[in-house]
């Protein structure tokens, strides 16, 4: 596992009406801070990345499809710098893989896509607003060569 990158399983309640799944409380060991909430998605073939951030912590969930997620520990500093680690979230109330929550730190470089089917969805739950004026974001193109991970072949464009 990346050094400071954590997961945390989701328990999907269900009963004859659907399905309840919590997704983040504030009295979660990995809970650090609240900053917003939104949804982003990207379709097959595309992949939303890479990007990091100096300040934020990423909490990512997927909420449609499954999301192929992927980080990249470009941190000097750290124990496992240079290693890349893939992650699979499903959506709920899919028993496999399980619903998860993916806790990505700063400096972490990460990026997705949709993993079989037409496009996935995640909610991101970071720890900062974003800042129109001076965004806590930087990018690095989806297919630079100085990451060590290729994208699956049906993934032909990134952004």
């Amino acid at each position: 596992m990346i050094h400071d990158v954590q997961v945390k399983a989701l328990k999907v309640m269900t009963d004859e009406r659907g399905f309840l799944m919590e997704m983040l409380r504030a009295d979660d060991s990995l809970f650090e801070a609240f900053g917003q909430v939104y949804i982003t998605g990207c379709r097959r073939g595309v992949a939303k990345g890479w990007h990091y951030h100096r300040e934020q912590t990423d909490h990512f969930i997927c909420v449609s499809g499954v999301a192929l997620v992927v980080l990249y520990d470009g941190r000097e500093d750290s124990p496992t710098h240079g290693e890349t680690q893939e992650f699979i979230l499903a959506a709920p109330p899919s028993p496999d893989p399980a619903p998860l929550l993916l806790k990505i730190p700063p400096l972490v470089l990460h990026g997705f896509t949709a993993a079989g089917c037409d496009e996935a969805r995640i909610i991101n739950i970071p720890t900062r607003v974003y800042r129109y004026e001076n965004p806590d974001e930087f990018r690095v193109p989806w297919d630079s060569r100085d990451v060590p991970y290729r994208w699956p072949s049906e993934v032909v464009r990134g952004g």
